[in-house]
């Protein structure tokens, strides 16, 4: 029976400040929940959304076909992340654009539409945002915080910055920070997007315009990075679009990838925003909890109080699993709990979406144990 998700939104008038030292005032927050909040608001699990995500993270919408939760494989009723056990949040960020507020939207000190004047958010804000929609709706504390990729570095930044508000962690194929090569594949990206001239220096919207050229690039680059070689190479390989006769063109579709690619590409300028795009990317540019301790990751997490899980996969290039074995260092010489997955999979960084018998029973497990947890402490309560 297929579980019904209701969007909602809630405004603050209160400024948010940002790392940047601008703010965000009069704003709105776009977020949804599945289950129920037990009676001490103790079974609470925050999920976090990676980069071209949203607060949809589950079920679907009533009377629209194709509406499923990008993570609606994990989280649902007798799901790993199981709704009859467990209250789940997902928020849409500041900046995003699917409901809060961004740069589509007015700017109240203006009058005009933020455009390319939105401020620069990070992670860091992103999580403070979230802290007050939790606080708005009565939760002091997570029984856990879980993302993959963009949505696993805000999870970790949780622990960091509001350690005594979260139990356990999940992160999935993320890291403690982008490398170069990382950071380099965002920087093409945006100039694809910037250098189209319907971008009009971020103002597009005044001019009626949507700098769709831009976009499609971008999804494309980004998308090679989310597939492992042997996905590509099974699933396409060399194959020609038409027949097997070589057309001998510089610009016509012949391989099947190429119109793979461009099908994605096409799909993406229809209903992501060119300036969110450039806010997410350089979000995940800055994150780097390490940086204000002289690069030392384990000093940077000496701070944290909760249980973690992290979760990798082997074909996942963009965030390798060297990278989350660093997180995984770094907690074990601060002496805390921490369980740690490496999955076999040839599915590249969209293996964390993807239904993985193992990953999936991983997450399975370790949800029972934190809803064996919630349990107890509920029968503990005077």
């Amino acid at each position: 029976m297929a579980m019904f998700a209701t969007p909602q939104s809630m405004h603050f008038s209160e400024p948010l400040a940002l790392r940047s030292g601008a703010s965000l005032r009069d704003y709105m927050l776009a977020y949804e929940t599945y289950g129920t909040l037990n009676a001490g608001h103790t079974n609470a699990v925050l999920v976090c959304h990676a980069l071209n995500a949203s607060h949809h993270v589950a079920g679907v919408y009533a009377g629209q076909e194709r509406s499923e939760g990008w993570w609606s494989n994990m989280i649902g009723p007798g799901k790993p992340v199981d709704t009859d056990r467990f209250f789940v949040i997902g928020v849409n960020n500041p900046g995003s654009c699917f409901g809060s507020t961004g740069p589509m939207h007015v700017n109240p000190d203006t009058g005009r539409v933020y455009g390319a004047d939105f401020p620069v958010a990070t992670v860091e804000d992103w999580v403070d945002a979230q802290a007050r929609l939790l606080d708005r709706l009565g939760i002091g504390q997570l029984a856990a915080v879980m993302g993959g990729s963009l949505g696993g570095m805000q999870a970790l930044s949780w622990t960091l910055q509001y350690p005594a508000r979260v139990r356990h962690a999940v992160v999935v194929a993320s890291a403690p920070n982008l490398n170069a090569e990382n950071i380099a594949f965002n920087e093409v990206a945006r100039r694809a997007i910037v250098t189209d001239p319907d971008f009009h220096g971020g103002h597009f919207y005044e001019h009626g315009a949507v700098p769709r050229r831009g976009l499609r690039i971008a999804r494309m680059i980004g998308h090679i990075t989310y597939l492992s070689d042997d996905v590509m190479n099974a699933k396409f390989g060399r194959q020609l679009r038409e027949g097997l006769d070589l057309k001998y063109s510089t610009q016509d579709i012949e391989f099947q990838i190429e119109s793979y690619l461009r099908h994605q590409g096409d799909k993406f300028s229809e209903y992501f925003d060119a300036n969110t795009y450039l806010l997410i990317t350089r979000a995940l540019d800055y994150f780097d909890p390490a940086r204000a301790f002289d690069g030392s990751l384990r000093r940077a997490l000496a701070g944290t109080l909760a249980k973690f899980l992290l979760v990798s996969f082997t074909t996942d290039w963009r965030f390798s699993p060297a990278r989350s074995r660093e997180i995984v260092r770094a907690l074990l010489e601060n002496r805390r709990d921490v369980s740690y997955a490496e999955i076999d999979a040839p599915h590249g960084h969209d293996a964390f979406l993807l239904d993985d018998a193992r990953y999936l029973a991983v997450v399975r497990s370790y949800f029972e144990r934190i809803a064996a947890e919630t349990a107890a402490q509920m029968e503990a309560r005077p």
